[in-house]
């Protein structure tokens, strides 16, 4: 009697734990949403990369030419107190050009060209650092990009906007269909960090202002948009 009355028990047990398991997966609905956040953050640090590109028929003048001019540069930065260890070589080149008339290959000159990348944190310095240095003797700007040392602050806040942005998303998906959010099943989420320098656009500037009335380079530093997004999967019913 005891025996049966535990097998009893027991099948009584398994058939709540069933019935409830099927009552949840009945009632419960999963909503898929994706949130975004963005902050804006201000520039702190800034890279300049520039340098002289020169042509010559002797491949020893260019490079001679260059290796002159990146020198000059380099002395009129530290006078005027950049740090040594703020300039640095970015890249040098060397290349042959022909001419190709008549189906015949012809060696006309030599392009020879050395960059430096010269780094600051006063923002301030940035476009007369461009103007020392085409004033040295360079003659291309290849790049201004600009970072910020500190961006933790930046990501939590918009982490946080990313998550509010899917909840508000999530409840009114809901209240459409006639449910109520009551948890969450699962979040991932993922960052990014990207400034828009508009190189081209300080460059543009800075020659047609040197060409126009001498005036300074005025280089205005970047915004950087840090932004996180997330995917959760919402509980409802």
């Amino acid at each position: 009697m005891k025996r049966m009355l535990k097998t009893l028990l027991l099948a009584c047990l398994i058939a709540l734990m069933v019935f409830t398991a099927c009552a949840d997966g009945k009632d419960k609905t999963e909503i898929n949403v994706n949130g975004s956040g963005e902050v804006l953050v201000a520039a702190d640090t800034a890279v300049i990369t520039l340098g002289i590109t020169t042509r010559n028929k002797d491949v020893l003048k260019a490079q001679n030419t260059v290796n002159a001019t990146i020198e000059k540069i380099r002395a009129a930065l530290i006078e005027n107190e950049i740090k040594k260890e703020d300039i640095n070589t970015d890249r040098l080149s060397i290349y042959a050009i022909y001419d190709y008339s008549n189906n015949v290959e012809r060696l006309t000159a030599y392009n020879a060209s050395s960059y430096l990348a010269i780094r600051t944190t006063d923002m301030d310095m940035v476009g007369k650092i461009i103007d020392i240095a085409f004033g040295a003797g360079a003659n291309t700007l290849n790049d201004i990009g600009f970072s910020a040392s500190d961006t933790e602050e930046a990501s939590t806040e918009a982490l946080t906007a990313a998550v509010k942005d899917a909840r508000r998303k999530a409840e009114i998906m809901a209240a459409a269909a006639g449910l109520k959010i009551t948890g969450i099943e699962s979040i991932t989420e993922s960052y990014s960090y990207s400034g828009d320098s508009g190189v081209n656009a300080f460059y543009k500037n800075a020659v047609m202002a040197d060409e126009a009335t001498g005036a300074s380079t005025l280089v205005q530093a970047s915004k950087l948009k840090v932004s996180a997004s997330v995917s959760i999967v919402f509980e409802a019913e």
